[in-house]
Parts: structure tokens; sequence; C-alpha cells
């Protein structure tokens, strides 16, 4: 086994399977997926430490508890639709496409060309990365069955909320300054319906924080 298979197993069983994540499948692919290959090259010895890694100015990949738990929670099923939001470098996408039929992988340049070459790479096949503002969505696969947020925000951008089919979910980190809940909802004809998750905490991604309100 080598040094990074033998941290992948301590992650799971320090970090993931401590925090109430029991769904063989997420554990599964948590085990499966080399967390070292979608990480800057710089952090790769960092990339099992129980923590956000930076990415670059204001993003991150969610440290591997937030990342499962919110996985564990959203119960993604092999035959649904995943629309990963802030994708970085691919890694929450590689871990999704172990558990449902596809996944689209949203994020900006250059790090969507990154994403794209390292999921190659990895053969995740069924992960067909997109291109565009994270706030805006992925509009032309969508409906999606589910929609998972990789990063802090304020306000769910209304596009997010259009997208996803009624009866899906959608997981995000709910940042109210240094403190967050990630949270999961259930839409409904009405709209969607949140519960609390747990606490987590993560940079609040670009297009995501509550519009500034200036006062004469």
């Amino acid at each position: 086994m080598s040094d990074f298979a033998a941290r992948r197993v301590m992650m799971v069983d320090n970090q993931i399977r401590p925090s109430d994540v029991t769904k063989y499948p997420v554990i599964a692919a948590m085990l499966a997926v080399p967390r070292e290959a979608f990480v800057p090259a710089d952090r790769r010895e960092a990339a099992y430490m129980g923590e956000n890694l930076p990415l670059g100015p204001g993003r991150v990949v969610l440290d591997p508890r937030t990342l499962a738990k919110m996985l564990d929670a959203l119960n993604i099923q092999a035959d649904e639709l995943v629309l990963d939001v802030g994708a970085g470098l691919g890694y929450s996408s590689a871990v999704i496409a172990h558990m449902a039929e596809a996944v689209v992988a949203l994020e900006t340049e250059p790090m969507a060309a990154e994403a794209q070459t390292v999921l190659g790479a990895q053969r995740a096949d069924n992960v067909a990365v997109v291109v565009g503002a994270l706030e805006a969505g992925a509009p032309k696969h969508a409906p999606y069955d589910v929609i998972c947020v990789q990063g802090g925000a304020e306000v769910l951008p209304a596009a997010l909320a259009a997208q996803l089919k009624t009866g899906g979910r959608i997981g995000c980190l709910f940042m109210v300054g240094e403190l967050g809940v990630v949270r999961i909802g259930t839409k409904t004809a009405d709209g969607i319906v949140w519960r609390d998750a747990f606490n987590a905490t993560a940079p609040v991604l670009p297009g995501f924080g509550r519009k500034q309100e200036f006062a004469l």
C-alpha cells in the first residue's frame, strides 16, 4: 500500500467514520478516490489533513469530514444526475461519480481546465466539466436530482434553486460571519424546504455573498 493510500484509509477511519458517516457508498468512494491527485502540487502532503485545503483566493477543497457528511445527508442514488457547484480541481466530483449516474462539474477557468485533465487521468468518465459562473449553475443539463455546493454561501442564487428537480435535494453550507451550518434542502412545489444538518466552515463562493445595501 502506498503512503497516500495508507493516509486515505486513516482519513476514513479517523475523520469520516467517527463523524456519523454510515452510508457505504460514501465511505467506499472516499476510500477509492486519491485526494492527493486533486490538490495543487505544493499541497499534496497536506491532502489528508482534516481541514479545508486552499485552491486559490477564496477557494478551498472542503475538508473530508464536511464533504462526507454532506454526501451522507444527500443520499445520492445510482440513477441520479448531480450538479457539483465549485468543483475546484474535481475531487468532489470524482467522489460523487462513484455514487451517481452522472455528474456535471461546474467551475470557472483556469481550474475547470485543470479539473478536466485530472478527472480524465483518473478515468472519471461519468463526469462532464462545464465552464461558467458558479452562481448561474449549468442550465443546459438541468433539472438535477441533486445539487452539491462546494463552498460557503450567504444566499443561494435563484438560478440554482430553479435547476433543481421537484423532489430533488441540495446541500449548501450557509455562512454567518465565521460560523456556518450545512443545510439540506428538498424542492417542493412551493420552494425549497431546509433542515440543518451539521456545522462547518468555508469561504463564501464568488456570487454567493449577500448583496451589499448602500445607505445614504
